[in-house]
């Protein structure tokens, strides 16, 4: 079966998810999941992406990040997945792969979807039934976003700022979104369109990407891409202007959760 290549244009958000491999655990200790997040950080910063989003599952991460430039998003993983397995397996005393062979990634509208793709990576734990609230799970990015706690990972988007005129309303607002649930359409759209990796947005927006990606990128390729990626002139975007998520119950490394992208 061909792979799909993966969709590539500066400026615009990505939806990406992680998991480890054969869905067991890649968290094994808080230690990790704070290692996890230097090596996010650091890699954002240092090769021009920015996290807008992110939570640490038990066996599976989930990222919201734009990149600046065409192959920034790739390089990031590839050097979190090196620096982190590397720490994974001194600190475990094991060898050979953690994760996944290929992370799913999706091109997420910014206008219509960047702030429900938010809530969906947030929620997740809630979804896995591992928290009642997103506040009571401490490894994401909703106690920066929702809450106002520091965060070295988090750069807020465009989309989000506009949100309100100051930071208290910009959160405020922010936790308003979360006084409703995700539909199933929802749902079921950023999920198969990240397992697919298809964009997540309206009609506009997939033609946008297909105009400059080519049909392809919205609805499958005959075989198998040389590269592994797919890039073009940017659509047009709004834009996008560490650890120490705030404490709360445990780091979730209980049973594993029986979870969906």
């Amino acid at each position: 079966m061909p792979r799909r290549p993966r969709l590539h244009l500066p400026s615009l958000p990505q939806h990406v998810v992680q998991r480890g491999n054969n869905r067991l655990p890649c968290f094994f200790a808080e230690t990790d999941r704070d290692e996890y997040l230097r090596c996010l950080g650091d890699g954002a910063r240092r090769l021009g992406c920015q996290i807008h989003a992110y939570v640490l599952m038990t066996n599976h991460v989930h990222l919201l990040v734009t990149g600046s430039e065409e192959g920034a998003i790739p390089a990031m993983m590839q050097s979190l997945g090196v620096r982190y397995v590397r720490h994974v397996n001194r600190h475990q005393g094991r060898t050979g792969t953690l994760w996944e062979g290929r992370y799913h990634a999706s091109l997420v509208d910014s206008d219509s979807y960047l702030l429900r793709c938010m809530q969906y990576i947030e929620t997740n734990p809630v979804r896995a039934a591992m928290v009642d609230s997103p506040a009571h799970w401490r490894w994401s990015s909703f106690h920066c976003n929702a809450l106002g706690k520091p965060d070295e990972c988090v750069v807020p988007h465009a989309v989000y700022q506009g949100l309100g005129s100051d930071a208290k309303g910009r959160r405020s607002a922010y936790r308003d979104l979360f006084a409703g649930t995700l539909s199933t359409e929802e749902l079921d759209t950023i999920r198969e369109s990240t397992r697919g990796g298809r964009p997540i947005g309206g009609d506009t927006f997939r033609r946008q990407v297909a105009s400059r990606l080519g049909p392809a990128a919205i609805v499958g390729i005959p075989g198998r891409p040389t590269s592994g990626s797919a890039s073009g002139k940017p659509v047009s975007d709004p834009g996008c202007s560490g650890p120490g998520p705030g404490p709360g119950p445990g780091p979730g490394s209980g049973p594993r959760p029986k979870t969906r992208v």
